[in-house]
């Protein structure tokens, strides 16, 4: 699989990693043994980025993905880069963003990662204010200086906060959405990172599943999915369910892209491969509920680039169907 570098990091990564939520919590039940099998899928087929998040399952995405480097991956394989997040399992407020807490939230996720060193951690989209906060960031300094981390980023849903984290020069990574619903961060964001060495790690890749073509007006979700309770943001930002995009609109959108999807390609791969064609992008993080599609989202890397006439045609529809909904909010 192709590599890219973290410039700040100092380290590389496959450019398709795995998003963990899936193997937490709120896309349905995965048992331990299935998020394994995922996870080794993944594994194998060059993956070699895994982002988490302590929120995820209260830690249970953590827990699962320490047991598993623990017990199932061996010394041959390649050196996994573990992202995790910290910040929402206390009340979204700019005051509880403190070194104290900092500490307490990261020994957390180092025992359920059965790490003494984190690789990366993620401020988890907080409170606006805390992007331009000297003091935060002097705190995630002196976790690096603790060697509590390696290294922190910022996982943001505004551009602005986005360009904030990107202009302070400790900052690692920026994760942001970036698909064919959501291409603002395209005008500025990647530029500015590209041009400081930030790395850009890229989720909601497939808008929550949208943009893997599989769904209709008919499909309905599990009580615990996401995708059932947050269409309208009633527990989190809306725009981390299918983007924000109107959950009919995005179907219509998929339409118009189908014929646009190259022959030998799923319209999720045509969907990830738009995603691994932006320049400035590190690694790519979709989730995986199981080894197949594990598999498939990494097979991406290997695919060649789309053609300039279809990543036209993703603008176009773009343009006319999803600009209203998105464009101004994030």
């Amino acid at each position: 699989m192709e590599n890219r570098k973290f410039g700040r990091m100092g380290r590389s990564v496959g450019v398709v990693g795995l998003g963990a939520w899936q193997l937490g919590a709120d896309w349905g039940d995965v048992s331990e043994a299935d998020a394994h099998a995922t996870l080794q899928a993944a594994v194998d087929a060059g993956v070699t980025f895994i982002d988490t998040a302590d929120v995820y399952g209260d830690g249970r995405s953590e827990q699962i993905i320490g047991s598993f480097i623990k017990a199932q991956l061996s010394e041959s394989e390649p050196q996994l880069t573990v992202a995790t997040k910290m910040g929402r399992r206390m009340a979204q407020e700019p005051g509880n963003y403190t070194l104290d807490n900092f500490r307490a939230w990261t020994d957390r996720s180092r025992a359920n990662l059965g790490v003494d060193t984190l690789d990366l951690v993620q401020l988890h989209c907080p409170p606006t204010p805390v992007f331009s906060s000297g003091a935060v960031y002097d705190a995630l300094d002196t976790l690096v200086q603790e060697k509590r981390i390696r290294s922190y980023g910022v996982s943001v849903e505004k551009v602005e906060e986005a360009l904030a984290a990107i202009a302070r020069p400790g900052t690692a990574s920026v994760q942001i959405i970036l698909n064919a619903f959501r291409l603002k961060p395209l005008e500025r964001v990647l530029p500015a990172a590209a041009e400081a060495g930030v790395g850009i790690i890229a989720r909601v890749p497939l808008a929550s599943g949208l943009l893997s073509g599989r769904y209709d007006e008919n499909t309905a979700f599990a009580a615990d999915d996401h995708r059932n309770y947050n269409r309208r943001g009633e527990a989190f930002d809306v725009g981390e369910t299918f983007s924000g995009v109107d959950f009919a609109t995005g179907l219509e959108a998929v339409r118009r892209l189908r014929p646009l999807v190259p022959e030998g390609f799923t319209m999720a791969q045509f969907a990830l491969r738009w995603v691994l064609d932006q320049a400035g992008l590190t690694v790519v993080i979709p989730g995986a509920r199981n080894p197949e599609q594990a598999r498939a989202n990494a097979a991406v890397a290997e695919l060649p680039s789309l053609s300039d006439e279809a990543k036209a045609g993703v603008r176009e529809v773009y343009d006319e169907l999803i600009r209203p909904q998105v464009h101004d909010k994030w």
